[in-house]
């Protein structure tokens, strides 16, 4: 088999994957101390293997865990880190649903003292994913931008952190011992998963940052910065990409607007290899934001939905990747879906079936446009 091409591949995923029912079921018994963390291990283990089994079956290059050890997409990684506390507050998301559900959580991170990095956090996370897969192992991580989106300079403590360029320098240094280890533990695919940027695309939410105090204009330049500074010491042979998200709980979304008041300063900023950006419905606008990505990068176009059951037809992927393609090199393009299929324990409102089925049909469209899934 010949090598693979460099991250990110024609076809590839964002990361999370529906928990299936005895691993939903365990994680209640191990909250209720039926089952100790050990036992809990032994069954997220397997399902690890059958989840890399699928997306192998599946035709895929780079494989995840599934994210099957967290209950949050974030929370569970940003909480390894001493100072980062996870609270609630009144300052609620509102998530909305196709058909005019809602949702809200007014769950928040906080940062009440120095941030340290004391441990690995998931370092072993990804060393077992390593060990149960012959492809290209995938990591996840949340872009600690996250931290300051929800609240900005508020959520730092000003008597742990009087400047917050210090708050930004320890959590760089914490990120960038956690990546050195996960280089040294094999790990040459690393995503970081970012909401910041396309919900700064967002009117209403644009005008909560005002309220907080933060410049919604300078901010998207601002991240891309911090985030650098996070990947800054990575190894040469680290492919890095950035997935920028728009709300996925339970089907239901929570930003909308085109990538036009980002797109100069994030692609031409950030530096990473590729973007998987979402695509799926009219709220992410079109593709003329694109022209801005400098050439040596890639976008992962995230066309298809994770939020519904229905599987998205050849053609019209095909038709999309083309219309893309007016902005962007064919060669410069990849597929995928919009984000993972759950971003939290809860999963998206679909099978396990719909899931396989439309990991299946993205290596297959990729395989057809560009005669590779790698």
């Amino acid at each position: 088999m010949p090598s693979p091409a460099r991250a990110p591949f024609r076809a590839d995923h964002v990361g999370s994957l529906l928990r299936p029912a005895k691993l939903k079921e365990a994680r209640d018994k191990a909250q209720t101390g039926e089952i100790n963390a050990a036992a809990l291990r032994t069954i997220e283990d397997e399902a690890i293997r059958e989840a890399v089994a699928l997306q192998e079956a599946a035709g895929l290059e780079g494989i995840t865990d599934g994210e099957f050890r967290r209950a949050m997409w974030h929370t569970d990684f940003l909480t390894g880190f001493e100072g980062i506390k996870a609270t609630q507050s009144d300052y609620a998301v509102i998530f909305k649903g196709e058909g005019g559900e809602t949702g809200k959580t007014s769950s928040m991170l906080v940062v009440d003292k120095k941030v340290r990095r004391t441990r690995p956090i998931m370092v072993d996370h990804f060393t077992y994913l390593k060990s149960v897969t012959r492809r290209t192992p995938k990591f996840c991580i949340p872009a600690a931008t996250y931290l300051h989106m929800r609240g900005g300079r508020k959520i730092v403590s000003k008597e742990a952190y009087p400047d917050i360029e210090e708050f930004w320098a320890d959590i760089a240094r914490g990120y960038q011992e956690e990546i050195a280890d996960l280089a040294a533990a094999g790990c040459t695919y690393l995503q970081i998963d970012d909401v910041s940027f396309s919900y700064l695309c967002d009117a209403n939410i644009r005008e909560q940052v005002r309220r907080d105090g933060e410049d919604p204009d300078t901010l998207p330049r601002r991240y891309a910065e911090i985030i650098n500074t996070l990947i800054a010491k990575r190894p040469k042979d680290m492919a890095v990409t950035v997935h920028t998200c728009r709300g996925n709980f339970q089907s239901m979304w929570m930003a909308e607007g085109g990538y036009d008041p980002v797109a100069e300063a994030v692609f031409n900023t950030l530096a990473v290899d590729g973007f998987f950006l979402e695509y799926d419905t009219a709220r992410s606008g079109g593709f003329e934001p694109l022209r801005y990505l400098p050439k040596s990068k890639k976008v992962v176009l995230g066309l298809v939905s994770t939020k519904k059951p229905e599987l998205e037809s050849k053609d019209d992927l095909k038709r999309r990747i083309d219309e893309a393609a007016r902005y962007v090199p064919l060669e410069n393009l990849c597929l995928s879906p919009q984000c993972g299929f759950a971003s939290t324990h809860h999963g998206n409102k679909v099978t396990e079936d719909i899931e396989k089925r439309k990991l299946a049909r993205i290596v297959e469209v990729a395989t057809e446009v560009w005669g590779s899934a790698r």
